[in-house]
């Protein structure tokens, strides 16, 4: 019983450890890495071997096609090329299982200890995740001696050798059983490395060992279509049309493993070596015979999960992909994109004011009221998805962007409210009343409502990307807008002065409605905030020194 314990521990360790590699690599270089992969589809060799590249260093297929499959979700790339991105991060994968398959035993120690004073020194910084991806490296190498260890006295059992003859050759049933095992360990790369080892001890004839590694090829398809199941159809197809490609080679395959089990012995290879190399021969055979097919299953799947037409509830979260969480570069791709969604609902709102004034349209009023339970729905939705991103995976600039999103969605939810107050107040004090605003007041109140619209539209760019010139553009837009509000205000109390009767009947909701304006204006412009004090162009006061000393003598005088 003691062994089976320590055969598990060492497979729950190896497992571990391929996680601990595949996280501490994202968080070294989830940006850089999904920089590589949208700059290689131009054509399909190179998109191959830029997912060969990205998948070695992250040692998982599936968080690679996790990032491309957010890509084609987004429309940045079409199915074609990243599906010829997965065949490459296939033949990636398999490539480490070869280079784990060597003896690296003395580097185990070297890298887990350096990787642990790596990490404890300088947790929260670059070095730090570097130690986490040694520590990982270093246990990936552990796990596999201690499997060595806990299987010799497993195979000198007579149960055991009773039982493994006892066992049907049956191919479907290896693929299967691969397969789940794959699905349940999260990891192609960890099964195969157990196969292999196994193998090499006896317990696991090598015939059937291939068949289990073909199962962990499918099972890894499997794991990435049941990872973005809750996701969109354009981010499904990508796992679908890789799954179909691992169908095939594995249909393909099936019939010729007696001659590659044959071929494989012949090399007078070890059995451990074997089973890594006929693993890595799969995919690269797959990569090399589907590479030429990938437009034609890219149009296939695209017909299978078309893209779906925009309902009435177009206002629902469309961008928070569940699956991305995994990669936190990737979901915080995600949370900005909803939160540019929540942006466009408020920009319909912002931009329905007008009409509903103009025309005294109360249907359009209730509409645009009711959209404000979108955007707060929109609101709770990125503010929970954030909450799921862990901020100890995320480098410096992704947790600055973080707080920006949300920063960003708190603007638009709080615009969103002022926007349903405006409206009830026109329907109100104007509509329900008959009244109507002057030609200048109506004017004035246009004027406003154009400069926000433009200043919202900026906001939403700067927001996007960043640029400090747009953010001190947008900063500067909010005296102007302050400027105007004080000019009208006091142009419509002139206008009172002069018994203007549509001023006197308006004058409450018109001071009401540019003064919500200039509010509205001020949340648009508190997305500046982030970026100016991000570039250290902010100052800590906006108090004027020279007026401040100037009131300071006022006041002594006094």
């Amino acid at each position: 019983m003691i062994h089976l314990l320590n055969l598990l521990a060492a497979i729950a360790l190896l497992v571990w450890s391929t996680h601990l590699v595949r996280t501490g690599m994202l968080r070294v270089a989830g940006e850089n890495l999904r920089g590589i992969l949208s700059r290689s589809f131009s054509n399909r060799l190179s998109a191959m071997f830029a997912g060969l590249g990205v998948t070695s260093l992250v040692q998982s297929a599936t968080a690679t096609c996790l990032i491309v499959a957010s890509f084609v979700g987004k429309g940045l790339v079409a199915s074609s090329a990243a599906l010829a991105v997965m065949l490459g991060a296939d033949v990636g994968s398999a490539m480490m299982a070869v280079i784990f398959s060597f003896d690296l035993s003395w580097l185990s120690p070297l890298l887990i200890f350096a990787g642990v004073v790596m990490f404890t020194t300088r947790q929260d910084t670059g070095v730090g995740r570097v130690g986490r991806v040694l520590i990982g490296l270093g246990l990936i190498t552990l796990a596999l001696r201690l499997i060595v260890d806990a299987t010799t006295p497993l195979t000198e059992s007579p149960a055991v050798r009773a039982l493994l003859a006892s066992l049907p050759n049956e191919v479907l049933l290896d693929i299967v059983v691969g397969a789940a095992l794959t699905v349940l360990s999260y990891s192609s790369l960890a099964i195969v490395l157990l196969t292999a080892t196994l193998a090499s001890s006896g317990i696991v004839p090598a015939n059937v060992a291939l068949g289990l590694v073909l199962g962990a090829n499918l099972g890894s398809g499997f794991l990435a279509l049941l990872a973005t199941s809750g996701a969109s159809p354009q981010v499904r197809r990508l796992p679908l049309g890789n799954l179909m490609f691992k169908g095939l080679g594995a249909a393909i395959a099936i019939p010729l493993l007696p001659q590659a089990h044959v071929w494989l012995q012949l090399t007078g290879a070890s059995v451990h070596e074997q089973v890594v190399w006929f693993h890595l021969g799969f995919n690269v055979m797959l990569a090399l015979l589907f590479i030429s097919f990938t437009g034609g299953v890219g149009r296939l799947v695209e017909r299978v999960l078309p893209e779906p037409a925009l309902g009435a509830d177009a206002s629902r979260p469309r961008h928070l992909d569940p699956s991305a969480l995994a990669t936190p570069s990737l979901a915080i791709s995600c949370a900005a994109r909803e939160a540019l969604h929540q942006a466009d609902v408020v920009e319909t709102m912002l931009r329905g004011i007008l009409p509903v004034i103009r025309h005294n349209d109360l249907v359009l009023a209730e509409q645009l009221r009711k959209m404000d339970d979108a955007v707060d729905e929109l609101y709770s939705a990125i503010k929970f998805y954030l909450t799921q991103i862990s901020r100890e995976a995320l480098s410096v600039r992704e947790s600055r962007r973080w707080t920006d999103i949300l920063s960003f969605t708190i603007n638009m939810e709080q615009i969103g409210d002022v926007i349903e107050r405006v409206l009830q107040d026109v329907e109100d004090k104007k509509i329900r009343k008959s009244r109507s605003f002057s030609e200048a007041g109506l004017a004035e109140i246009s004027h406003l409502h154009e400069r926000l619209l433009a200043n919202l539209r900026l906001g939403m760019s700067v927001f996007l990307d960043g640029h400090v010139r747009d953010a001190k553009k947008l900063l500067e837009e909010k005296a102007r807008f302050r400027d105007l509000e004080r000019e009208y205000a006091a142009s419509h109390i002139a206008r009172l002065q002069d018994n203007t009767a549509q001023s006197i009947e308006t004058s409450s909701l018109h001071l009401d409605l540019i003064s919500d304006l200039k509010r509205i204006n001020s949340h648009i412009c508190s997305i500046a905030y982030p970026i100016l004090d991000s570039a250290g162009v902010l100052s800590q006061t906006r108090i004027r020194h020279s007026k401040l000393a100037e009131l300071s003598v006022d006041e002594d005088k006094r």
